[in-house]
């Protein structure tokens, strides 16, 4: 694991966050959920163990689109930066194209490619899964 840290935030520089050493798991996922929540094709997550992040700021809002299925926000400009699950409570999810430098957490696969909109292009140097499980780090 690397001891680098990096760090990201909100549109309007309200939430900010960092995160230190390497993901568990970088997504690109195609879910509708994700869709919803950030209004574009798919959603690009880096997964940190919760020791490797901390919030430098004031915290996100928190909405729960169903039990133990948490989308954080900024309260005021609506960004979503984060995503949190009951079932893996040692991790945290970031939304990578919030990082100030999202290029150095590159998605290693893609998921939930049985949601994906039909007209999106698959990158095709990644693997990809139709779903991703509980057990798996992904969002």
């Amino acid at each position: 694991m690397s001891g680098d840290s990096a760090e990201g935030g909100c549109l309007c520089g309200a939430i900010r966050y960092r995160v230190t050493g390497d993901p568990v798991a970088a997504t690109l996922c195609h879910c509708g959920s994700c869709r919803r929540a950030s209004g574009g094709t798919n959603v690009a997550w880096a997964v940190f163990d919760k020791s490797q992040f901390e919030w430098l700021s004031a915290g996100p809002k928190a909405y729960s689109s169903s039990p133990g299925i948490d989308w954080l926000s900024c309260p005021i400009c609506g960004s979503l930066v984060g995503y949190r699950r009951a079932s893996r409570p040692d991790h945290m999810d970031i939304t990578t194209s919030t990082l100030d430098d999202p290029d150095r957490y590159p998605p290693t696969v893609e998921i939930w490619l049985e949601q994906k909109i039909g007209w999106e292009t698959l990158h095709p140097d990644l693997p990809n899964r139709q779903q991703s499980s509980l057990n798996d780090a992904q969002a």
